[in-house]
């Protein structure tokens, strides 16, 4: 047992660290040319970039995306709202990607239904976000991601892209967190460098991470969803991918051109 016992001791040792928050520039990533295709991310919480931002870093790093995140709330205290903003401002400022943070409160499913005059504002405001950024991929959660703020997201995203006006078609890519989606259909491996600048850039998130280690059981959460994807997205019974992190999607309705159903580090993502 003596093997098994000092494993675990290890794993625990890693899940009781203590990591410092990153330094202004300290990760080299790839310039992004002026006219570069968009990520965007509609965030519920300030965190949800980093958490939910695999594929979006990768988009970045390897098809040379222009990521925009769109902050929809500043979270639920309002005496941590401008701390929030703060923290979340070196996040984005580590991964390299653009901020603009809208900072709503009570964006949930009750409020959708009982306040139809401000819901139709934000629904507007969000639309005219994503007419003037013309994104090519918008993430943003699944309808049952449980927590009322990402389902509220959703049902607000969902609006906001009807009323859009898009020049080009775009790829809905749907995250999941709090709740499992119940047909993803990608799996997108995050090698362990990007895994560490994730978890660099969500130690800045320091309130959050100091109510609940998100930070440090990232890499758990990426391992399960390996698991996970290895037969919700390629079906039972078949062997698990030879990588150890990744996240899931749901991508409505088709994946892009080249884009496999379990894609690989060694296999760049294309525009």
């Amino acid at each position: 047992m003596d093997a098994y016992r000092q494993w675990l001791q290890l794993y625990q040792k890693a899940l009781a660290a203590r990591l410092p928050v990153p330094k202004q520039g300290k990760f080299k990533l790839p310039p992004t040319k002026v006219n570069a295709p968009v990520a965007l991310l509609i965030s519920p919480h300030p965190d949800d970039e980093v958490i939910t931002g695999a594929l979006a870093l990768r988009l970045q790093r390897e098809a040379g995306a222009r990521v925009v995140n769109v902050a929809v709330t500043l979270g639920s205290n309002p005496r941590r709202r401008d701390v929030r903003r703060q923290e979340l401002t070196k996040a984005c400022s580590v991964l390299d990607w653009e901020l603009e943070v809208l900072g709503w409160n009570s964006v949930n499913p009750d409020t959708a239904r009982h306040n139809r005059v401000v819901w139709k504002r934000w629904v507007s405001e969000l639309a005219l976000s994503i007419q003037r950024l013309q994104p090519r991929w918008i993430f943003y959660p699944h309808a049952e991601d449980w927590h009322p703020t990402h389902r509220g997201v959703n049902m607000l995203a969902e609006a906001a892209l009807k009323k859009a006006k898009l020049k080009s078609p775009l790829y809905r890519i749907q995250t999941e967190y709090w709740q499992p989606h119940s047909t993803p259909n990608l799996l997108v491996e995050c090698a362990p460098d990007s895994v560490a600048l994730l978890v660099a850039a969500l130690c800045c998130h320091q309130g959050e991470i100091a109510r609940n280690p998100y930070h440090l059981t990232l890499p758990a959460w990426m391992a399960d969803n390996v698991r996970r994807g290895a037969e919700r997205v390629a079906g039972p019974g078949k062997t698990a991918p030879k990588f150890n992190f990744g996240v899931l999607y749901y991508v409505e309705s088709t994946r892009p051109p080249g884009w496999d159903a379990i894609m690989p580090a060694a296999k760049k993502l294309k525009v």
